[in-house]
């Protein structure tokens, strides 16, 4: 039996170009078997199907046929956020030059918890996660201690290890007694991350437009002794909707409070120049959770912590003598244990790198316009519509809305029978008391025709009997 081929080496690309074209026929033909933006028939069918491909999972020989199966059955079975039709969820298409950057990273193979692992990659993701700090804290009104370090940020596997890391962060610098207050409208992974830190259970102010109330917000810091850290959102994954930033900003000024700003969402609008004072009041956080593989077009995972004070960092600090040896340290090898919670990590800064520099702030901005302007354009579709009922325009790119005149058993009942038909994804959201079908826009290729379909598909489906 011969050795398998190696993806890098010197034989690496010859053996990977073949590899390649494989996996590019399967992806297509996947494609064309599913025929729309989900496979059909539910979980049960689609289950059977992978089922059958995969066959027996660990054959005694191996199959030189499983690459092209298994990415055929994947493709088949997949939701592809870059179907117009499929707009449920934060899961955006990744751009081509992203997703080729990442292979090359997969073919490299770098892991970032030491130098000698990880050469280039480490000065990469140092220059980068830099600059995206210096950007998102640019606009600070406060004067900086022209001694202090600049801001600094850490890569992550999205906003839920980020808002752990923040409170992480912020336990470690004011103590195991640092209470939580986040908005009704937070994202499930902060008060998560406080139990799983050992926090005292967190405190929730009302939302009650769906944003973050900040006279109830001064009450609380009013009341609460001891130190306090503030979630805010900027971005909900309901309705994309953003907390009143300035102001939650001056209460936690006023009452020395800690600042997080879970931005996972609409941190993207900082790279258009149409849409970045949405998000005045962003540089006053300590922290800031971003997330490239929503308004930034990446593979999964491309999430980003930003630190106002990178001395918070130090809290991560390591040592590990075959990682991180003193010695090594003070002879010039950098220390990146302190980088993450993770120890082994894969160069995902490659990608964000590749898609900053080839797009640039113009380009980026441009893509973060496209989506919000369809948002608009759809919720003005619905608004005309006489069938439906829109819940309001649109803050980033989420649309909320539902067929007139039925319940919210109906509501849900057409989203599913949507999705087991395989012919379009949304998501739904319940607010004011209500469900709503939620339609996240964040493909830049979808046209206006595409939106007028989408809504056609839905009066269809609540018109077909059950």
């Amino acid at each position: 039996m011969s050795t398998p081929s190696l993806a890098s080496g010197p034989e690496g690309p010859r053996a990977l170009r073949p590899l390649l074209d494989t996996v590019l026929q399967a992806l297509d033909e996947g494609a064309h078997a599913r025929g729309g933006p989900l496979p059909t028939g539910g979980p049960a069918a689609v289950a059977a199907r992978v089922r059958v491909a995969v066959g027996d999972v660990l054959p005694h020989n191996g199959d030189p046929d499983a690459l092209r199966t298994l990415v055929h059955a994947l493709a088949e079975g997949a939701a592809d956020p870059a179907d117009p039709l499929c707009a449920a969820h934060l899961h955006c298409p990744p751009l081509a030059v992203a997703t080729a950057a990442d292979l090359a990273a997969s073919v490299l193979n770098p892991s970032l918890d030491s130098w000698d692992q990880a050469p280039a990659a480490s000065e990469l993701e140092t220059l980068v996660t830099r600059a995206l700090a210096a950007a998102v804290y640019a606009g600070d009104a406060t004067p900086a201690d022209p001694h202090s370090a600049p801001p600094d940020a850490l890569i992550t596997t999205g906003g839920t290890e980020a808002n752990q890391l923040a409170l992480l962060l912020a336990r470690e610098t004011h103590g195991a007694g640092l209470r939580l207050i986040h908005g009704a409208n937070a994202h499930h992974s902060l008060p998560r991350a406080a139990w799983l830190l050992g926090l005292p259970d967190p405190v929730t102010v009302p939302a009650p437009t769906g944003t973050l109330d900040p006279a109830a917000l001064d009450e609380a810091l009013t009341t609460l002794p001891g130190p306090v850290v503030v979630a805010a959102t900027a971005g909900t994954t309901d309705a994309g909707l953003i907390d009143p930033l300035p102001e939650i900003a001056a209460l936690c000024t006023a009452h020395h409070a800690r600042l997080h700003i879970d931005a996972a969402y609409g941190g993207g609008l900082h790279f258009s120049d149409r849409r970045r004072a949405q998000l005045t009041g962003l540089d006053h956080a300590h922290t800031i959770t971003l997330d490239l593989h929503k308004l930034g077009w990446q593979p999964v995972p491309a999430g980003l912590l930003a630190v106002r004070d990178p001395h918070d960092l130090c809290a991560l600090n390591q040592h590990a003598d075959y990682l991180n040896a003193d010695d090594d340290t003070e002879a010039g090898l950098p220390d990146l244990l302190g980088r993450s919670l993770r120890t082994t990590r894969r160069p995902d800064i490659l990608k964000i790198a590749v898609t900053l520099k080839t797009l640039g702030r113009t380009g980026l901005g441009a893509l973060v316009d496209q989506v919000c302007d369809r948002a608009q354009e759809f919720a003005a579709l619905v608004r005309d519509h006489p069938g439906f009922e829109l819940h309001d325009r649109p803050t980033i790119s989420t649309v909320l809305f539902r067929p007139a005149h039925t319940t919210d058993d109906a509501v849900a009942a057409v989203r599913r029978k949507l999705l087991h038909q395989g012919r379009a994804v949304l998501g739904r959201a319940r607010l004011d008391g209500r469900l709503w079908l939620k339609a996240t826009l964040l493909n830049p290729a979808t046209r206006p025709d595409d939106l007028a379909t989408l809504l056609a598909l839905v009066e269809k489906a609540v018109d077909e009997p059950a």
